[in-house]
């Protein structure tokens, strides 16, 4: 098997090249990085994990907790859970999954991983309120990142990566305004979500900005579903025939919206603009199409390998990283 020494005289580099190269690729121009990973590929080398991890106290097996959403399908977590896969592979990583139970009932599991060295170092996702695992790994130094933020938090509990969900509704909301529409709604989950929060804030200040309308025309669902959705929908439509625009803080809410407008024969993206968030796999298959915010997952999990991996020490608290989504445009909200 080749060494790091022998994979940097093949690349004609130097070891910590070879090393930034596996551990930190951000940190080297495109041209070296492709000619040190195809040494690498041709020398067939693989890293010692137990030999690295003894040496640098590195990150290398990364725990994830794969989130529990009863009686509900996230077809975006199965999106970002293939990312992060692949995001530490790249690193010469690999990610192993777990389940525990929610809140203090699952500290026991996060501790015996790290216990029987199973696991260096863990990414959180499903983050809530006064999430405590959060501060236990922070008391316990083991290195973390979390997809996403402590909401209600005065400070942070540790790094995060995000994506800003209020900036993705103002974007919506400002696409309907230039369609034409003038009364636009929001499909918002609980106040005790702190994303919804977020999304809804975005989707208040764009309209206050555009001198649109806000007042009862914002409406909670009780869970993220079509049939929600779809009752929220009709709720709305009750209360005011003049509505011509809705903003859905998800995909599952959107696709409720459409059908209720489809049951009322209004048609989506002629009588009523409709946009979702997060487009997921059905966003491009029905008909018409779901005009839809996109997470940039890729992006994403490559941020969070690469703080959580970074060689030169743990990630703190003041690691952050807030990312655009981009918005994809289809016939529900612009036809033709």
């Amino acid at each position: 098997m080749a060494t790091l020494k022998q994979v940097a005289a093949h690349a004609e580099v130097s070891v910590q090249t070879v090393s930034n190269a596996l551990n930190a690729p951000h940190r080297l121009r495109p041209d070296t990085l492709e000619r040190v990973n195809r040494s690498i590929e041709l020398l067939n080398y693989r890293p010692n994990r137990n030999a690295r991890s003894l040496r640098t106290s590195a990150v290398e097996l990364i725990g994830y907790c794969v989130p529990n959403w009863p009686n509900q399908t996230h077809l975006v977590m199965d999106q970002f859970l293939h990312a992060l896969c692949a995001a530490a592979e790249r690193t010469g990583r690999h990610i192993l999954l777990f389940t525990a139970p929610p809140g203090v009932d699952g500290m026991p599991v996060y501790d015996d991983l790290h216990a029987r060295r199973l696991v260096d170092g863990f990414v959180l996702s499903q983050t809530e309120t006064h999430d405590p695992r959060h501060g236990w790994l922070k008391e316990q130094k083991i290195p973390f990142i979390s997809f996403g933020r402590v909401w209600k938090e005065t400070t942070q509990p540790g790094p995060w990566v995000d994506v800003d969900g209020a900036a993705g509704s103002a974007m919506a909301v400002r696409h309907l305004h230039e369609a034409g529409r003038r009364r636009i709604a929001f499909l918002s989950w609980s106040k005790s979500s702190g994303l919804a929060e977020d999304r809804l804030g975005g989707w208040r200040k764009a309209c206050k900005e555009l001198g649109l309308p806000t007042s009862g025309l914002a409406v909670r669902c009780r869970e993220d579903s079509i049939t929600e959705g779809a009752r929220a929908t009709a709720e709305l439509l009750d209360a005011d025939p003049f509505l011509d625009g809705i903003v859905a803080l998800s995909d599952i809410l959107a696709l409720g919206a459409l059908r209720e407008l489809g049951r009322r024969g209004l048609t989506p993206g002629v009588d009523v603009g409709v946009t979702g968030f997060d487009d997921s796999p059905l966003a491009d298959v029905v008909s018409p199409g779901l005009t839809s915010l996109r997470q940039p997952m890729d992006d994403i999990a490559a941020e969070l390998i690469s703080i959580l991996t970074d060689p030169d020490g743990p990630p703190d608290a003041s690691t952050e990283r807030l990312l655009h989504p981009e918005l994809v445009i289809r016939g529900s909200s612009a036809p033709g």
